[in-house]
């Protein structure tokens, strides 16, 4: 059980740097890599490392590259992320 959760998380980590290398050339096929990681997280009843939360939208599951598809800004101690696709934000906290 173990050992299937730490493949299951390598191969999402896998999918995120194709994600980010093929993003230039292809965002669909960018998308549907993240598309595969959720699904893969999803399977394994494994949480998403809290790195990779902040590349894709939570509301239309698009990869998001900063400056490209999407916003990042600083507000009140917060990251808001704001995606140009869906036109919705998500905000992170900032720690202390």
């Amino acid at each position: 059980m173990e050992k299937e959760k730490e493949i299951a998380t390598e191969r999402i980590e896998i999918l995120f740097k194709e994600a980010a290398n093929v993003f230039k050339k292809s965002a669909e096929r960018a998308n549907r890599y993240v598309e595969l990681a959720r699904k893969i997280a999803m399977k394994a009843r494994i949480r998403m490392p809290g790195r990779l939360k902040r590349k894709f939208c939570k509301h239309c599951h698009r990869y998001l590259q900063p400056g490209v598809n999407c916003r990042v800004r600083n507000h009140k101690s917060r990251i808001i992320y704001y995606c140009i696709n869906c036109k919705k934000h998500t905000r992170f906290q900032l720690r202390k």
